[in-house]
């Protein structure tokens, strides 16, 4: 099953890293963020991507272009240019590295990779937001209805501490629970091909018509995943993972 990771977006709120490149490759530790969100689906045996690129998505393809010889030691012959490269076991990936328009909306990307899709059940997320979800449950999850999608539904981590009142005692404090939220979109949808249908044109956003539609319609069920995720829209966020990276206690690493 293909894996869509939706990477071509401007990320204006993060502007002081994006003016030098695309959201998905700003970095969690020494890798860029979209190196994660790709382990977290390998790991669960999900492989083969398509990264969706649109600002600044040579970026992206020089990275995994170089991606293997970066990796790996090389010997260069000088006089001759011949390379010799040795194994150090990479990553068993097929990545398709697709442009899908600067300026091209959500929904659009998605249309522009229907050749791609070849009218099977797929994967799609956001280039920019990480959990430790349970992708075998997400797709029982979404066989078991029948619909054409599944979205992740989550419950942001507060920005500030929850506190319950008894008058004016503070019954309980919890510094920024994971449920001081309503439900959101979590992105880590999955896809019957019919989803193509509500995308007409490069200018459509996934998260409005088309998404509304399908819920009136009853084609858009909710897999709820109650533990950890955390999206990247803010230099806070940017160092909220980093700090979880660096302290070994990233929930998102399952692999």
């Amino acid at each position: 099953m293909k894996v869509v990771i939706l990477a071509g977006g401007l990320g204006s709120r993060l502007s002081e890293e994006t003016e030098q490149k695309p959201k998905p490759m700003i970095k969690v530790g020494d890798k860029p963020i979209l190196w994660h969100i790709m382990h977290i689906y390998a790991a669960q045996g999900f492989r083969e991507f398509i990264i969706a690129l649109g600002y600044k998505g040579e970026i992206i393809k020089h990275y995994f272009w170089d991606y293997h010889r970066v990796r790996h030691d090389v010997s260069i012959e000088l006089a001759t240019g011949k390379v010799t490269v040795y194994d150090r076991g990479a990553e068993d990936w097929i990545v398709h590295l697709v442009d899908t328009g600067i300026k091209t909306e959500t929904g659009g990307r998605m249309k522009r990779l229907k050749n791609w899709l070849k009218d099977e059940t797929f994967m799609l997320t956001y280039g920019d937001g990480l959990a430790n979800i349970d992708l075998g449950l997400l797709l029982k999850k979404h066989r078991s209805h029948g619909k054409i999608a599944t979205v992740t539904a989550v419950r942001p981590p507060s920005r500030f501490g929850g506190l319950t009142l008894d008058g004016d005692r503070v019954f309980s404090f919890i510094e920024k629970p994971q449920i001081g939220e309503g439900w959101i979109n979590g992105g880590f949808f999955v896809f019957q091909p019919g989803i193509l249908d509500y995308l007409p044109d490069d200018q459509t956003v996934l998260e409005k018509e088309p998404l509304e539609k399908l819920a009136a319609e009853g084609e858009l069920f909710a897999y709820q995943h109650t533990d950890f995720w955390q999206c990247m829209d803010t230099m806070r966020d940017v160092r909220l993972l980093n700090s979880l990276w660096q302290a070994g206690s990233a929930p998102w690493k399952i692999w």
